[in-house]
């Protein structure tokens, strides 16, 4: 259930919170307060991630002991792929935008924007692949009874 409530949560800061303070809000003072959102975000889904990734390393571990899987597992894999896209889109591409938005550094605002919400997206994309393959039947289920 937590791979889609997080899914559920980046997709609120998408859809909802992020244009909802760009239109009540004067464009620089929206920018401190999205990215405020973003630094809460960040951390959050590093924490989610070290959280949703100690557990599945423990179900990988027993299923690889069981011979029915491989340490690193679809899910392990998803997972490590959000925090690629956690750790690149936030504490990477981020930084580099106060440079971007005053004219220097080799890449635009905009173009750092558009890493950095490719980076979401992609995180939206993989917890959403996390949450179904969740959400699917268990191990158990899926091995034919005799």
């Amino acid at each position: 259930m937590l791979p889609g409530l997080w899914a559920g949560l980046l997709l609120c800061i998408a859809t909802i919170a992020t244009p909802a303070v760009f239109a009540m809000l004067e464009r620089p003072d929206a920018g401190r307060v999205v990215g405020r959102i973003f630094v809460v975000e960040a951390w959050t889904s590093l924490a989610l991630a070290l959280l949703l990734l100690a557990i599945e390393r423990g179900r990988a571990r027993a299923a690889a002991e069981s011979g029915r899987g491989s340490v690193l597992s679809t899910e392990m894999l998803l997972l490590l792929g959000t925090v690629f896209c956690t750790v690149a889109g936030y504490f990477a591409v981020q930084p580099l935008m106060p440079a971007a938005r005053a004219g220097q550094g080799p890449l635009s605002f905009g173009q750092l924007h558009a890493v950095s919400s490719g980076f979401f997206a992609l995180k939206i994309a993989l917890l959403a692949a996390l949450a179904w393959r969740a959400a699917g039947p268990s191990e158990v289920s899926r091995t034919p009874s005799s």
